[in-house]
């Protein structure tokens, strides 16, 4: 086997010792490999094609675009003109009206975005000691420096010492932790909460019911942001048929992370949602934030998030997402009668977790899912992610259920 490829999130010597698992292709809710195998993708990529595989539209928008101008410098006063359109088209479908948005190339930049803009926000009312950002315990913020210190995984965080002193975790089902934190350190010392509306990466766990209404609520009650994380929720995936969980749950979140469903993973970009008082200090004149990326934005990128949201509007895939948490339900909860199966944590969005009752077997159950037709994928402690594109049938579900039973049973 070819070894000069560094996958991420691996063990390399297990790879170059088993080999590797290579997609060739994939149409709707299929991908084949390079035998030519045929496979139902449990998991939209890494949660991300919402819109499904081998949408050409797509690629003609992107093809279209760099056949003009494949991009341009964002900094400063310069841009392209789709990236404009873009901004105004999501800015239309915010949570809270008036949002500005900040192009990112990805989840992670758009993690550490949030993370400054916090720190630099307060810095502009004159609380240059509002610093500290909060996380929870099981969550997942990408793998910058930002994300890593913030998330609740504590393996994804060994081996590279203190990556960021101002950043604290809060347990990530009890509201009354995250306010016992504010009241132990000082709400006038406290930047941002950070709340994905479901975990994620970190095991696919449902919020307790009120669960976000309370920790919005106290972040209001203290002068703290709240910094939803929709990388992987956003753009319908637990919008109950809207684009996003914080306008499901009302959340009216201060920031907004995005990525993954912007483009459903055709070409990488993110974007980060800022309600218009976090904004107001920046646009007021004056005021030079540092901060961007050379990508942030890109022109390519821009058009197929706009072919993207097209495909989303017309097919009426946010019905489809909400279809798909009844479909889910239906069609795997039976998968908690195997020995093998402790639980399945489904019933919100396109999401569902079968926890295995012994988590060391996780990878092995990958394995045996491939063999089945499956790719799926672990998270959490023994967790496997189901998260499939929206126009994965009602037919193609059952399949699903009838693919890891076999596997599981």
């Amino acid at each position: 086997m070819a070894d000069s490829l560094w996958h991420g999130f691996a063990d390399m010597g297990s790879v170059t010792a088993n080999g590797r698992f290579v997609v060739t292709r994939g149409l709707g809710s299929r991908i084949w490999d390079s035998t030519g195998r045929e496979y139902l993708d449990a998991t939209a990529g890494l949660w991300f094609t919402n819109i499904g595989h081998g949408r050409t539209e797509v690629a003609q928008a992107v093809a279209d675009q760099l056949g003009k101008l494949a991009h341009y410098s964002g900094f400063g006063d310069l841009t392209a003109d789709v990236t404009v359109d873009l901004a105004e088209r999501l800015a239309a479908i915010a949570p809270v009206g008036g949002s500005k948005i900040f192009f990112t190339s990805g989840g992670s930049d758009s993690v550490d975005t949030a993370a400054k803009l916090a720190r630099r926000y307060w810095h502009e009312l004159g609380k240059p000691d509002k610093n500290i950002v909060v996380g929870r315990t099981k969550a997942y913020h990408g793998m910058h420096v930002a994300g890593t210190a913030l998330a609740g995984i504590p393996a994804n965080r060994e081996g590279y010492g203190e990556l960021m002193p101002d950043a604290e975790s809060v347990e990530w089902d009890n509201a009354k932790s995250l306010l016992g934190l504010i009241e132990r350190l000082g709400a006038d010392r406290i930047a941002a909460f950070f709340c994905e509306p479901i975990i994620g990466a970190g095991g696919i766990y449902l919020p307790p019911e009120g669960y976000l209404a309370e920790v919005r609520q106290i972040c209001r009650d203290h002068d703290v942001l709240f910094v939803a994380d929709e990388v992987v929720t956003g753009f319908g995936r637990i919008g109950g048929s809207e684009w996003f969980a914080s306008s499901r749950f009302d959340l009216a979140p201060d920031m907004m992370t995005t990525a993954k469903g912007l483009t459903s993973g055709y070409v990488p970009m993110g974007a980060v949602f800022i309600a218009p008082q976090i904004a107001e200090p920046f646009f007021a004149g004056g005021v030079w934030w540092r901060h961007g990326y050379t990508y942030g934005g890109h022109a390519g990128a821009a058009a197929a998030a706009m072919a993207n949201l097209d495909i989303i509007e017309r097919e009426g895939l946010l019905d489809e997402a909400a279809r798909l948490e009844t479909d889910l339900a239906t069609e795997l909860s039976p998968l908690a009668d195997l020995d093998a199966v402790a639980e399945v944590r489904t019933g919100l969005g396109a999401v569902t977790a079968i926890q295995l009752a012994d988590p060391a077997q996780a990878l092995g159950a990958v394995g045996k899912l491939r063999e089945h037709g499956v790719s799926g994928r672990a998270a959490g402690q023994g967790a496997l992610q189901i998260s499939p594109a929206f126009v994965m049938t009602t037919d193609e579900v059952r399949e699903l259920a009838q693919r890891m039973h076999a596997a599981l049973g």
